[in-house]
């Protein structure tokens, strides 16, 4: 027990791991927070289609900017708004279903990407921090422009839950009260672009659908309220995010997939003991019948 208190503040004495610690604890809260609507409306492909569409960002910025990170950030974070609001037109304006609009304009971003990353003849172009993340990277001016732009997408989605709530689960109600659904809709997309760039560095495109998707998932086993949802995630995501960087300091494995596989470990922990809706509570509350004849089955 004695050695606890050194563990915890050895990788303190770095200020590259207090700025990483600091990011995803951030990344954390902001991405369970928008996770919850997008677990709710079943829209997790989009997640993961934002976070591989700004790749044609990621490259006019790169050969624009000469690899400068800062103009990169911002080239990406258009990219994704603009994916976003497109996914959002198609779907709505061309009345094809959204998954489908998404794979459209995911698989057209994602190509004109390539297409731009493959004129580069050099091989100087190193992508795999925007592929993996790199939140031990993350500079002082990083952290704020993560701090603005979460608060950004926590503010937002707070002073707008009630609005956000009612699209989301009763249309005609929102029809009834007279909302914007056609501009709530949007926004919600843009507040989920956000989010997907807010976290790139963290976790990078192939990690990032895990870090918008898990911790909700994992609070919507544990709770039954959307207030409660909602806590329980940006909980579970900052707690995983601060866990996971210690996890990679010590056994010495990449950070955005130390902080995805803490996620998962406790959507895992969840989804087996999670009360009334765990597997092991369901199969304790079945009668000795129900599961004699589930075995004999």
């Amino acid at each position: 027990m004695d050695q606890w208190p050194g563990l915890l503040l050895a990788p303190l004495s770095y200020p590259f791991m207090v700025r990483g610690l600091l990011a995803a604890a951030m990344v954390g809260i902001v991405c369970a927070v928008s996770g919850t609507y997008v677990v709710l409306r079943g829209m997790a492909f989009l997640g993961d289609a934002v976070a591989h569409a700004i790749l044609p960002g990621v490259a006019v910025g790169y050969l624009l900017s000469g690899g400068e990170r800062g103009a990169i950030f911002w080239w990406a974070l258009g990219t994704a708004v603009l994916t976003a609001l497109g996914i959002g037109v198609v779907s709505q304006r061309a009345r094809v279903r959204e998954d489908t609009a998404i794979g459209i304009i995911f698989a057209g971003m994602f190509a004109l990407g390539i297409a731009l990353i493959s004129t580069v003849r050099s091989y100087a172009v190193d992508l795999a921090h925007f592929l993996f993340g790199n939140v031990l990277g993350i500079s002082e001016r990083d952290l704020w422009l993560t701090g603005v732009l979460g608060g950004v997408v926590l503010v937002t989605s707070l002073g707008l839950y009630k609005e956000f709530l009612i699209i989301s689960f009763d249309p005609i109600l929102a029809v009834t009260l007279r909302l914007p659904s056609g501009l709530l809709y949007y926004l919600l997309l843009v507040l989920i672009a956000l989010t997907t760039v807010v976290a790139l560095q963290a976790v990078g495109v192939a990690l990032m659908v895990a870090m918008l998707v898990t911790p909700a998932a994992t609070a919507y086993l544990l709770s039954k309220r959307l207030p409660t949802m909602m806590a329980l995630a940006a909980l579970i995501g900052a707690s995983s995010g601060v866990t996971g960087l210690y996890l990679s300091y010590y056994i010495n494995i990449a950070s955005g997939a130390a902080i995805v596989l803490v996620c998962t470990a406790l959507f895992l922990l969840a989804l087996l003991f999670s009360p009334r809706r765990g597997l092991l509570w369901a199969w304790v509350s079945r009668t000795p019948g129900e599961r004699s004849l589930r075995n004999r089955a």
